[in-house]
């Protein structure tokens, strides 16, 4: 048992992706972001992340995704561990392992969700004891996304997405994952393209689905999947043109809806049951294009302490 006096080498996090059912865009702001209107899901693709005690502040990335992850200082965890260092006066320098299973600049928030994962280890780690709401202040100013993974499972985000208000539901939602192996999408440059099309068009203040909500209570796979909304979608289709045959694809393959997730180019299946998953898995990959398919569910737990550190690798799962 850890005390007091003895306290830990390190701290391992448990951290999901999330997916947007609804991503409402609205008019972009003075400081350049955009008013949105959005509902999270968390699902269960997760990263692990590791801090333990160092010399000098550090951060590598395991698994297959792992060349596509920066360890330098622009590294999310790495500047989430920072800016709670800063925030609380510490001065011990963390190594932070990341086994990377989310896609990487994938509309996932991965990098989001290790910022988020990094903040919740430090605070063990460094025994600060903080609510969630504390590390939230220091999430918000680190990305849109890092908020939601702190908490996971479904929410209305708001503002540039930070501000948060939990959706009521039971149940839980299947999903298939499609997304791509070689490239992701640019969270700017997709936004950049959405005002492109939209041009001179009138941008209304947007607001979360009210059938969408009503669905969630009681997690109705037909209605939730009829509301599926991303209004980037079309700007992703627009850079990556494949995910429209992606789409085509799954719903010829009988599916409750499918939609882009965030800035994609993850495109997210929404399915009846686990053997619907398989089924459409298995079709998916006969048909192409070509991608890592994922079977998964939602909502999940946000970020977790699952343990001490453990031994770091490309096939590290935890839980």
């Amino acid at each position: 048992m850890t005390t007091a006096a003895q306290p830990p080498a390190g701290v391992t996090v448990r951290v999901p992706g999330k997916i947007n059912l609804e991503l409402v865009v609205g008019p972009r702001r003075d400081d350049g972001y955009h008013e949105l209107a959005t509902v999270f899901h968390a699902v269960s693709i997760h990263d692990h992340v590791t801090v333990v005690r160092a010399e000098e502040w550090s951060v590598r990335t395991t698994g297959d995704l792992a060349a596509r992850v920066p360890d330098d200082e622009s590294n999310l965890a790495l500047r989430a561990a920072h800016a709670l260092a800063e925030r609380h006066a510490v001065e011990e320098p963390v190594a932070i392992t990341i086994d990377k299973q989310i896609p990487v600049a994938g509309g996932m928030a991965g990098g989001s969700a290790d910022a988020a994962a990094a903040l919740v280890a430090c605070d063990a780690l460094w025994g600060l004891g903080l609510p969630r709401e504390d590390l939230v202040s220091v999430a918000a100013a680190l990305g849109s996304d890092v908020p939601f993974l702190l908490y996971g499972g479904t929410a209305v985000g708001s503002g540039r997405g930070e501000r948060l208000a939990p959706v009521l539901s039971r149940g839980e939602l299947h999903w298939v994952l499609w997304a791509s192996h070689d490239s992701g999408l640019s969270t700017a440059a997709v936004y950049a393209e959405a005002d492109r099309l939209r041009g001179e068009a009138t941008v209304t203040e947007p607001e979360p689905s009210d059938d969408l909500l009503v669905a969630l209570r009681t997690m109705d796979t037909a209605a939730v999947g009829a509301c599926l909304r991303n209004d980037l979608q079309q700007a992703a289709l627009s850079l990556a043109p494949e995910l429209a045959d992606v789409i085509e694809a799954g719903r010829e393959l009988g599916v409750e809806g499918a939609v882009v997730s965030g800035s994609g180019p993850t495109v997210a299946f929404l399915v009846a049951s686990s053997a619907a998953a398989l089924d459409l898995s298995v079709g998916l990959a006969a048909r192409g294009p070509e991608g890592d398919i994922r079977r998964t569910v939602g909502p999940v737990m946000g970020a977790q302490v699952v343990g001490p550190p453990v031994p770091s690798g490309p096939t590290l799962h935890i839980g």
